[in-house]
């Protein structure tokens, strides 16, 4: 979504970090929650389009779809 709107993400200029917390339910291990932290080097002009893209990524995302119902996703952009 940021290539088409001409910001470029390649060569480690998007990056993520991912945080999960895991619980037990009847003594197996079961994801509760993910947090996605992106990071993105970019120019501050460009930071309505990035922002734009972020809020419409999760429902274009396929891990996003298959996951959100049953687990609490959460995600941050930090632009550098």
């Amino acid at each position: 979504m940021l290539e088409a709107r001409g910001i470029d993400a390649s060569d480690g200029r998007l990056a993520a970090e991912v945080k999960g917390e895991v619980g037990k339910e009847e003594g197996v291990l079961v994801v509760r929650r993910i947090h996605v932290k992106y990071q993105l080097r970019a120019a501050a002009a460009d930071e309505e389009a990035i922002n734009r893209a972020f809020d419409l990524h999760p429902m274009r995302c396929p891990v996003y779809r298959t996951l959100h119902k049953c687990i609490d996703i959460t995600t941050e952009l930090a632009i550098l």
